[in-house]
Formats: C-alpha cells, sequence, structure tokens
C-alpha cells in the first residue's frame, strides 16, 4: 500500500498530470466560492435583527459558520470533481506503470457521471449527519475519519476497478481486499482533513487506487494461477 501511495504522490506533481492538476484545482476553488457566496446570501436573508450590533454580531458569527461549513464540502466537491478527470489520471497512470497491459475502458459518459453524483451526494449526506458530534472533541474526527475513510476507499476502487470489470466483480474484489482498501480509504481521508493538500485529493486519491486495484487483481490472480486481460481473473 505504501508503494502505492509513494507512485501517486510522485506522479500527482509529474509534467503530465499538470494539465489536470490546475484544472481540477481551479473548478474545484471555484465550487466552494460559490458555496461561500450561497451559505453568505442564505445567512444575509435569514439573520436580520433591529439591533444593528447585534446585527453585525449576528452575521459575523454567520460568515464563520458558512467557512466551517466549507470544511464538510470540501470532500464531496473533491470527489465530484474527482469524475470528471478520472479517465484521464487513470489513463495516465496506467500507461507510466502499467504499458503492458491493456488500457482500461471508461464508462459510458452518463453512467460514469451518474456515479460521481451519487458519489457526491453519498459523502455530503453522511457528512452534515455527523455534525452531530461537532461538540464531541476527539469523537468526531474519529468518526469523521472512519466514516469518510469507508465511503473513499469503495468508491474510488470502484471508479478504478470498473474501467476493467463489471460493477459486481469490482464490488467482490473490494471485499476480498477490504482491509487494505479500508486503510487506503483513511490515508485519503487524512489527506482530506488537511488545508490545501485537499485540493490534492481527487488526483492522489485517484491514481493510489488505480494502483491498489492493480495490486488487489495481481493477489488474486497469483493466488488463483490465472489472469486475463487488464487483470481480470478468468474463472
Amino acid at each position: 500500500m505504501w508503494d502505492a501511495a509513494i507512485k501517486a504522490a510522485r506522479q500527482t506533481f509529474s509534467p503530465e498530470f499538470r494539465g489536470v492538476l490546475w484544472k481540477s484545482i481551479g473548478i474545484t476553488l471555484a465550487l466552494l466560492v460559490f458555496g461561500w457566496f450561497a451559505l453568505e446570501a442564505a445567512a444575509e436573508r435569514l439573520v436580520t435583527l433591529p439591533n444593528p450590533t447585534a446585527n453585525w454580531l449576528a452575521h459575523l458569527v454567520a460568515g464563520l459558520g458558512a467557512a466551517f461549513g466549507l470544511l464538510f464540502l470540501v470532500t464531496p466537491v473533491t470527489a465530484m470533481v474527482a469524475g470528471l478527470f478520472l479517465d484521464d489520471i487513470a489513463g495516465h497512470v496506467e500507461r507510466a506503470h502499467y504499458p503492458d497491459d491493456p488500457p482500461g475502458v471508461a464508462p459510458p459518459f452518463w453512467r460514469g457521471l451518474l456515479l460521481s453524483a451519487r458519489f457526491a451526494l453519498l459523502v455530503l449526506g453522511l457528512n452534515l449527519l455527523l455534525l452531530v458530534l461537532l461538540f464531541l472533541p476527539g469523537i468526531n474526527l474519529v468518526a469523521w475519519l472512519g466514516v469518510n475513510g469507508y465511503l473513499l476507499s469503495r468508491e474510488y476502487f470502484a471508479l478504478a476497478a470498473m474501467r476493467f470489470r463489471g460493477e459486481a466483480e469490482a464490488t467482490a474484489l473490494r471485499r476480498r481486499h477490504s482491509g487494505k482498501v479500508f486503510l487506503g480509504g483513511l490515508l485519503v481521508a487524512g489527506l482530506a482533513v488537511i488545508p490545501f493538500a485537499n485540493l490534492l485529493t481527487p488526483l492522489f486519491a485517484t491514481a493510489f487506487f488505480v494502483h491498489l486495484h492493480k495490486q488487489a487483481a495481481a493477489s488474486d490472480a497469483k493466488r488463483l494461477g490465472t489472469q486475463g486481460p487488464g487483470g481480470r481473473l478468468r474463472p
């Protein structure tokens, strides 16, 4: 797993990733700025007090709350952005590290868009539920890492695996290697809580889980003594 993380980290800043990196960061920042203004506008409409000083303080608190709320938007926004560039990133990784393997096949556009939207909404919904733990220091961080580690590992692994196999087969492969995949998700979730570094999460996570998928497929092939195109197992 650490070998996959090192390879993914190195390639995140490589020349072939540079164009995708800037587009990913640009779209993520644009969406977060839009989210900021949306939250600010909502606060302006909902918070109106007769006393000017109290009104100013209320809007200040609302502004700080909006900034805090953006922390919960970073992960779902980066997850959504990942779906836009997954195939470009995965293709770069496969050509650089697995040139002898058949290339993966991207899912149809609308199918990929649906998977990305489902992923982003699921992450957003569960992170909003975690707000109930806001005033339980320590517990909230552990819960956040656990939930997001599971979600990120499940979805990023599926997105990488489904370039080579159907959804049911990708799920079965993930479950056979659930421990390693979940640890990979915790690593990505840890990156997602670091300011500025979390903007790199889509690129790093996609490259990282491409490597993890290749390792999982190779492990199964070695165990069963058979391997098909692109790491697909033959019965």
